[in-house]
């Protein structure tokens, strides 16, 4: 027997011949058991199938904040925890899995892949009842799932396999062999356009959802895909060359202009439980059909329990402290007038931050008069705990404070702060009011139309977007910073000095949502990661006094870290199979 024909991707690359739970029926002859013939001829199996296209789909937890420069995670000091490993001890091929907060995402989108695969080589010939413009949407929307799989597992692993036909049992597997990043992007493109071609219908494949459709791919989706994976296959960790900055703008700039003509809009609503409008956003619901929430392009995560997993120890019920944001993270915070409160450290441990004397920051007031994204997405000492009560408790995390630093307890912070983003103040056990994280929404595809755009030119250059609208890379980031309530960038700045300004907006805008983890992986500045500290506040008499300390040196911040490694498993298979070394630089 050739071996080489005889072995699944389930155990090579995670392409499964056997389907999930019920499905595992399908395959099978006529014996009694559903075939696959009937499944795509009888509508109710078809779009079972199609539903189960959908179970590979993963958000980002908060939790990978703990991993960047954003946060520490109060469970960080446990012995043999995922942040020992990833702070101090490092991780290898053997023990990446376990320790990475992703589950096993090569098995996972691979799956969604193989699953997608088989939806779309059937459809076209499917006899179940429909009509021809819903089994376009069907197929619009798998297309779509599989291009988004295929981008997950492109900005984890680089080059990746492609496959694009469901895989029999006679396949020769020796000959797979993984593509060029421009091939996995093409083909990324390629099946969203594909799905963009289908006509729009309501019952097919439409800008927006009806009832009891959460989750399901729509045409907006399939433009964000387009212009995420664009701008991460020209940043540096990806660009092979294929892709020049000047595609990314044109790409980054339809999928804005698509979503804008098509009544997508920044949330700008305050509501009565919230500081500000970008507070607000993060706690309202996102599936409410773009009745109110027309910012969110895609969300499939549930609501959070901040207050229980990521809160103040004064909660009634609170588990944990969870992520505990850093000095770092606070120090990006800009003054309300614009300018950088710190200009960078004069010490390697951040001890002693380069105070920018104009900006009016007050290092013995230090969260007066910041950001308004600062209020609303993290508790300091002295933050006000119920909006409704304006003299009422103040959070203390001063030493004896009731929110006070405990190295001792997960319920306490690590470093003097706590995570305020998505959380309702009126939450506790007896009732969750707190928010949702999305996938995609408006503003990155605002930010990634800026960043291509002063890439492929400058900051002040308008683009014409389509249908006469106009934006430059500066304007772009300015409408972001309009409804934030933080003043224009200025014009004229170089092209360097914009980039950093770009990707601290970046910084600030996505903070906690998961996509400083993958950005500083594409920009290659896992360095940033290295130092984190936080602040020790000590009561002298009513005065406080603020000390910075450095909490820990990580070791996951070499280059060796900036894609994950393949489960050692898989690199033997592949080697046997195809005679090369299918790992990932540095993880050996």
């Amino acid at each position: 027997m050739n071996m080489k024909k005889y072995i699944s991707f389930l155990a090579v690359l995670a392409f499964m011949f056997s389907l999930t739970s019920c499905n595992d029926m399908l395959d099978l002859d006529n014996d009694g058991h559903i075939t696959m013939k009937g499944v795509f001829s009888d509508r109710n199996n078809t779009m079972g199938y199609l539903n189960s296209c959908y179970s590979y789909r993963n958000g980002m937890g908060l939790d990978i904040a703990s991993l960047t420069d954003e946060a520490v995670d109060s469970r960080s000091l446990n012995a043999g925890s995922n942040y020992q490993y990833w702070y101090n001890i490092g991780l290898t091929m053997d023990n990446f899995q376990s320790y990475s907060f992703d589950g096993q995402p090569w098995t996972r989108f691979y799956d969604g892949v193989r699953k997608c695969n088989v939806f779309l080589a059937n459809i076209p010939t499917a006899t179940a009842f429909g009509t021809d413009t819903e089994k376009a949407g069907w197929k619009a929307q798998a297309y779509v799932l599989r291009a988004f799989y295929y981008l997950e597992l492109f900005k984890r692993y680089g080059q990746i396999p492609l496959a694009t036909n469901d895989f029999g049992t006679n396949y020769d597997y020796s000959k797979a062999k993984k593509a060029k990043v421009g091939d996995v992007v093409r083909q990324i493109l390629a099946d969203c356009d594909s799905a963009l071609k289908v006509k729009e219908a309501d019952d097919g494949f439409s800008w927006n959802i009806r009832d009891n459709q959460n989750g399901v791919m729509t045409r907006a989706v399939a433009y964000a895909v387009k212009s995420e994976a664009i701008l991460f296959a020209v940043s540096p960790l990806f660009n092979d060359g294929t892709y020049t900055w000047k595609d990314a703008l044109n790409i980054t700039k339809e999928a804005l202009y698509q979503c804008l003509t098509n009544g997508y809009s920044l949330w700008t609503v305050v509501s009565p439980n919230a500081q500000n409008a970008y507070a607000s956003y993060f706690l309202a619901t996102p599936y409410d059909k773009r009745n109110t929430d027309k910012e969110t392009i895609y969300a499939i995560d549930g609501q959070q329990s901040v207050w229980s997993w990521f809160g103040l120890p004064t909660n009634d019920g609170a588990q944990e402290a969870g992520i505990c944001p850093s000095q770092e993270l606070v120090d990006s915070y800009e003054m309300s007038n614009g300018q950088a409160p710190v200009l960078g450290y004069s010490d390697v441990e951040h001890l002693h931050p380069i105070i920018n004397q104009s900006s009016g920051y007050d290092p013995e007031n230090p969260y007066a008069n910041r950001d308004p994204r600062f209020y609303a997405s993290v508790y300091y000492d002295g933050a006000l705990r119920n909006l409704d009560q304006p003299d009422g408790r103040k959070v203390q995390t001063y030493e004896g404070g009731a929110e006070g630093i405990d190295r001792s307890s997960v319920t306490h912070t690590q470093t003097g702060y706590y995570l305020r983003k998505f959380n309702d103040y009126r939450s506790s056990k007896y009732s969750n009011y707190d928010g949702y994280n999305r996938i995609f929404r408006l503003a990155e595809l605002y930010m990634n139309f800026a960043e291509a755009a002063y890439e492929a030119g400058d900051p002040d250059t308008k683009v014409n977007i389509g249908g006469g609208m106009s934006l430059s890379a500066r304007d772009a980031v300015d409408a972001i910073r309009e409804r934030a309530g933080m003043p224009d960038l200025p014009s004229g700045l170089s092209k360097s000095d914009f980039e950093k300004r770009y990707r601290n907006e970046r910084r600030i805008e996505f903070a906690f949502e998961g996509k400083r983890y993958f950005d500083a992986r594409r920009w290659k500045t896992l360095d940033n990661f290295k130092v984190i500290t936080g602040m020790d506040i000590k009561m002298n008499g009513n005065a406080p006094v603020y000390k910075r300390f450095n909490f820990d040196d990580r070791v996951t911040t070499t280059d060796k870290y900036l894609l994950y490694p393949l489960e050692r498993s898989e690199v033997t298979k592949m080697f046997n199979f195809t005679g090369q070394d299918w790992q990932n630089p540095g993880w050996k």
